[in-house]
């Protein structure tokens, strides 16, 4: 796991000062080595964090034999032992991952991303014909920005390491910042920095003499699924087999290997396979709480004992999440609404001496574990509604009273269907457009790119079943948007890789085919769950899902208050805010109005922070 970077003129040699800079910026991701190369308009640079053969040969930027092409590269290829042997004629010189993919990409092209099973961004460089490549893994677990301008091409795998080259003071995107007040995130193919943009997920991009070629290769809404099911019980053995599978490829590592455990059905699944895949005693880390309400640690000691894991609890009081609060707030490398709970783990998992951690996200998209899922299917059952004239359910949406709740009811009934491009977008906001109107200056127009992200692959979702419209709706918004880019921005402050077993692409497209009726949740998660026994205990089974959060409602009222509220009264002076409304909101939330949540008033704190820190102006 690394930082990487890369500039790429039309005309000019590159100043390496420049790219140095850029490479320091992320030292974090890459505290082992550092590695630089220049030849004239194109510079690459790599921070590296050793995982796969800890050897200076193998540092980056890495050149193959003949010297044509160059490579730097960021994540973990699982599989590359297995497509080495496909290039035997290819003279290897060191036993890990990134010279096969350069040795891989030498002899099929851009083909090559079809061998790899793994995340990553990927830099190639040919010496020869002056080409770029670059490339981003399927579901989007590893980031890569870039800014195009008309002289020249950038890119890294964090927006800081943009700014610090970029002309000019830098400006937020008013787009991206309605997108996240809407969703806690900014979505594809925005950044929050104006000009900045990222490559979308399963894309790859050739630039020659300033053509650019961009190319989807994959995409979970058009993939050709060719399985064929017989019975439940084949359909739980192959998730078994495929579950199985992807945790051993993960634990390819030469260096220890540990895992988040937080007690749910996702993380101690996870542990379990890592036991059954050979490691007879995992590291693993907890979360607990004096708030009983929100601590796990019960079911994570079952999971531990059980499985006898080397396990570590990590008691989080409020006063030490306030001394760690900044920390993760500079972490981050774009605003989130979430994220910070990562980050402590990650911190705690680092001073234990682990570098690399298996996680359980990924689940509830793949195996209907989301109550978005319950969400959706309840909005199926209500169809009917839409056979009403619109004029009329307008009509009825006017008897409405004031309120959260009763705003996103008045958008339900002005939708022109129920369908997942329609429905998705406001099922998953935390702020609506009204609300966002009242709160800033931004426009209603500025807050829709997740919806037409969606409407223009309906005809593909179309075709996936049921649950897998939502699953595939997932992949394109909150997961690849704010569950991914929190791991990754939260992990790598603390120089520790995060691998996720359930983001497998071999899992992912045969559990997005199997048909409906195999993925009733029956209870959470039925099909994950029955295809996993014995592993699991009727106790972690059959509890309350309880998502990995933090008791930020009761901190931002007492220990937090000072904090959030310094941030409210100093982003309320900015001009796309409505300032007195935004006081009002901060007020009605400290008094205890149930229709002010607390995430809505977090994402103000959060953008006010990331925008001090990093010297974002407004347009």
């Amino acid at each position: 796991m690394c930082g990487i970077a890369g500039i790429l003129n039309k005309k000019d040699p590159v100043p390496p000062e420049q790219i140095r800079r850029m490479t320091d910026s992320m030292c974090h991701r890459g505290p082992d080595a550092e590695g630089f190369f220049v030849d004239r308009e194109l510079a690459f640079g790599h921070r590296r964090l050793s995982i796969i053969d800890l050897s200076d040969a193998a540092n980056q930027p890495f050149e193959d034999a003949s010297g044509r092409y160059v490579i730097v590269f960021n994540g973990e290829i699982y599989n590359y032992a297995e497509i080495k042997p496909l290039l035997a004629d290819y003279p290897f010189r060191t036993h890990g991952d990134t010279e096969v993919i350069l040795a891989g990409y030498i002899k099929w092209g851009a083909d090559c991303l079809a061998h790899l099973r793994g995340m990553y961004t990927i830099a190639i460089w040919d010496k020869q014909e002056r080409e770029l490549f670059i490339a981003r893994d399927r579901l989007g677990v590893k980031p890569l920005y870039y800014d195009q301008r008309d002289d020249r091409f950038v890119f890294a795998s964090e927006i800081r390491a943009i700014l610090k080259i970029k002309n000019g003071a830098p400006k937020i995107d008013h787009t991206a910042i309605a997108e996240y007040f809407r969703y806690q995130s900014v979505g594809f193919p925005f950044s929050p920095v104006e000009g900045i943009r990222q490559l979308e997920a399963g894309t790859w991009m050739r630039i020659k003499n300033g053509d650019i070629q961009t190319k989807k290769y994959w995409d979970p809404t058009a993939i050709n699924y060719d399985f064929n099911f017989i019975s439940k019980k084949e359909v739980q053995q192959k998730v078994k087999e495929l579950m199985l599978q992807s945790v051993k490829r993960r634990l390819v590592s030469d260096v220890p290997v540990g895992a988040f455990l937080s007690g749910g059905i996702d993380s101690s699944a996870v542990v379990g396979l890592m036991v059954e895949a050979g490691d007879p005693s995992p590291n693993t880390f907890n979360i607990s709480f004096d708030e009983s309400e929100y601590d796990e640690s019960e079911y994570a000691n079952l999971i531990a004992k059980k499985f006898n894991t080397r396990h570590t609890q990590i008691r989080l009081k409020p006063e030490v999440m306030l001394e760690e609060l900044t920390n993760a707030l500079d972490a981050m490398d774009t605003p989130s609404g979430d994220g910070v709970n990562t980050y402590v783990v990650s911190k705690a998992i680092h001073k234990e001496g682990i570098r690399v951690a298996l996680s359980g996200v990924g689940g509830d998209e793949l195996f209907v574990g989301y109550p978005i899922f319950d969400h959706y299917i309840r909005l199926q059952q209500k169809r009917w509604l839409w056979k009403t004239p619109l004029a009329l359910r307008k009509g009825l949406s006017g008897l409405l009273g004031r309120g959260e709740k009763k705003d996103r009811m008045r958008q339900f009934l002005a939708l022109p269907s129920p369908a997942i491009e329609n429905a998705y977008p406001l099922l998953r906001q935390l702020l609506s457009p009204a609300a966002i109107h009242e709160l800033t200056s931004l426009r209603e127009s500025d807050q829709q790119t997740l919806a037409r992200q969606l409407i223009s692959k309906k005809p593909a979702l179309l075709k996936l079943p049921f649950f897998s419209q939502v699953t595939a709706a997932e992949y394109l918004g909150y997961t690849q948007q704010t569950l991914l880019k929190d791991t990754d921005q939260m992990s790598m402050a603390n120089s520790l890789e995060i691998r996720e077993p359930f983001f497998d692409q071999d899992l992912v497209e045969f559990v997005m085919s199997v048909p409906d009726h195999f993925k009733v949740p029956v209870y959470p998660k039925s099909l994950l769950v029955e295809s996993l026994k014995p592993l699991l205990p009727d106790k972690i089974v059959h509890r309350k899902k309880q998502g990995f959060v933090f008791p930020w409602n009761e901190w931002m009222k007492k220990e937090l208050r000072s904090f959030c509220e310094t941030h409210i009264q100093h982003i309320a002076q900015r001009d796309f805010i409505q300032g007195d409304q935004l006081r009002k909101t901060w007020t009605r939330f400290l008094s205890g109005d149930p229709d002010i949540r607390w995430q809505q008033i977090w994402l103000f704190v959060v953008l006010d922070y990331w925008m001090e820190k990093n010297g974002l102006h407004e347009p």
